[in-house]
């Protein structure tokens, strides 16, 4: 499988980047990063192509590309890709209503996974907490992350992510708009990703955590997404992450 990589630099990028090149049954076939980046022209360790900017991606042939990059990168890859019947994996996270709107006009072209949350077992966890807020509609949640120091003090994209999937479901039961649901935000040392959801009950309290210890978790759970967004001709259309796992 021949792997295209836009924002090849970033933390989870390198992590794929390093993923592919040391696994034979891998081919990195695009390093993609700005056009301000130090490593434009550089080769990629372990391989025998060169970081370059992502204006130059629809030069080499890829079976499917996966991008962790940025909102307005992604969005300049889905212009660059134009037409074109190229798989892609989306763990970008941060698009504005439009953006999310204007990709998924894009899937109308090629097959689009997308998802906030690439990590393996996620989609387990997400799952286990909205059953339990189906379930115990009356408890009062609070999502709760931690990530390391360097990321921005706003919410992750897997906790708004988390927060708006729990107020649907407790609205849905409860047949009224549940309240927003709170979120809390730790930002500290090196830690790569820790996200909980709690759920009070008042005289009990329920508690669902999901921690990640290396990135290559993300990177690992991407591929996978990517192998099975290539296998049996998917056709056109946006997909989830619960779709690749359904016949588990």
């Amino acid at each position: 499988m021949r792997i295209g990589i836009l924002g090849a630099s970033g933390r989870v990028g390198t992590s794929l980047v390093e993923l592919i090149v040391s696994n034979p049954g891998l081919e990195l076939a695009a390093a993609l990063v700005s056009p301000g980046s130090k490593l434009v022209g550089k080769p990629v360790a372990g391989s025998s192509i060169e970081y370059r900017p992502a204006d130059a991606a629809m030069k080499s042939h890829c079976d499917v590309m996966i991008d962790f990059s940025t909102p307005q990168a992604s969005m300049a890859l889905q212009d660059a890709i134009g037409l074109k019947n190229i798989p892609v994996v989306i763990g970008t996270t941060g698009f504005s209503a439009e953006d999310d709107a204007r990709l998924s006009a894009c899937c109308a072209h090629r097959p689009m996974l997308i998802s906030a949350n690439f990590a393996r077992g996620f989609e387990a966890f997400r799952l286990n907490v909205l059953g339990f807020a189906r379930m115990m509609p009356e408890g009062e949640p609070r999502v709760t992350e931690t990530y390391h120091a360097r990321k921005k003090a706003e919410p992750s994209g897997t906790s708004r992510l988390l927060a708006g999937q729990i107020e649907e479901a407790r609205s849905a039961v409860m047949g009224f708009a549940a309240a927003k649901t709170p979120i809390t935000v730790f930002r500290e040392g090196d830690t790569v990703g820790i996200n909980a959801v709690s759920f009070d009950l008042g005289s009990a309290e329920a508690r669902f955590t999901y921690q990640v210890h290396t990135l290559s978790a993300y990177a690992e759970g991407a591929i996978a997404a990517a192998q099975w967004l290539i296998s049996g001709h998917r056709e056109p259309r946006r997909y989830a992450l619960a779709d690749s796992l359904a016949a588990r």
